[in-house]
């Protein structure tokens, strides 16, 4: 098993695209202590598929030191203006003055056989939403990102399966908003409520089938949890198509 070196290499990527520490911890929702000790412990093995996918290297690479350093899966924008890793939100491409592509976001087994799960970017899937949604909820353009409700505990309100649309940019705890949060590789949609001590409640819509979850500060840590954003849009289909009378 080849030895994690990433963190020199990691250090150099940000430095090179102006992100500091401050500023890639808070997209992360951790310590910039934590960022910091990633310089020299390397990119934690669970978070290195992620990282790579979003500085746009290839994950062996920024590992190891070894192979291309270019990512082979990332497509190249075609059509308009995309932002660059300073923004750190993702990567979009202007379709039509009225439309944006959005990057969406997937859950995925890791590749080591461990049956853990991680939330990796899918470079082979964007959704389309028109900018006005956007900007009426002042939504920046490089903090929307989309992704999949899987499961039912959000059920009736959002179905699974829906695409759903989350603003990375707002990962302040409104109580009773909806987020997309990650929980130890997991995607997890839920309302989210403030406890004291800095811990949460994570309340599903289905409560029938899904009880609340309360973890308190050392649990969020421990068990990895951090809010990937608000969740602003979904799209649910119907669970029937409607009987035509008379026939």
């Amino acid at each position: 098993m080849r030895k994690n070196t990433s963190g020199p290499r990691f250090k150099a990527l940000l430095e090179a695209a102006n992100i500091s520490t401050t500023g890639f911890a808070k997209f992360w929702g951790t310590e910039a202590q934590n960022v910091h000790n990633w310089y020299t412990r390397g990119v934690p093995a669970y978070r290195m598929e992620e990282v790579s996918r979003l500085l746009s290297v290839n994950s062996e690479w920024l590992k190891t030191g070894e192979g291309t350093k270019e990512s082979a899966h990332l497509p190249a924008a075609s059509n308009g203006d995309t932002f660059d890793a300073q923004a750190i939100r993702g990567v979009y491409t202007v379709v039509d003055p009225n439309d944006i592509d959005l990057p969406f976001f997937k859950e995925t087994p890791h590749t080591n056989g461990s049956g853990k799960t991680h939330v990796i970017l899918d470079p082979d899937q964007t959704i389309r939403l028109p900018r006005a949604h956007l900007d009426q909820l002042e939504v920046r353009h490089t903090d929307a990102i989309c992704a999949h409700m899987i499961g039912n505990s959000m059920a009736e309100r959002i179905e699974d399966g829906s695409i759903l649309a989350i603003d990375r940019g707002l990962t302040q705890v409104v109580d009773g908003e909806i987020y997309a949060i990650e929980h130890d590789g997991m995607l997890r949609i839920k309302y989210l409520h403030r406890m004291p001590g800095n811990g949460l409640r994570l309340r599903s819509h289905n409560s029938a089938e899904h009880p609340d979850e309360v973890f308190r500060a050392s649990h969020i840590e421990e068990q990895r949890i951090h809010i990937l954003g608000w969740v602003f849009w979904w799209s649910t289909l119907n669970k029937r198509r409607p009987a035509i009378p008379f026939l």
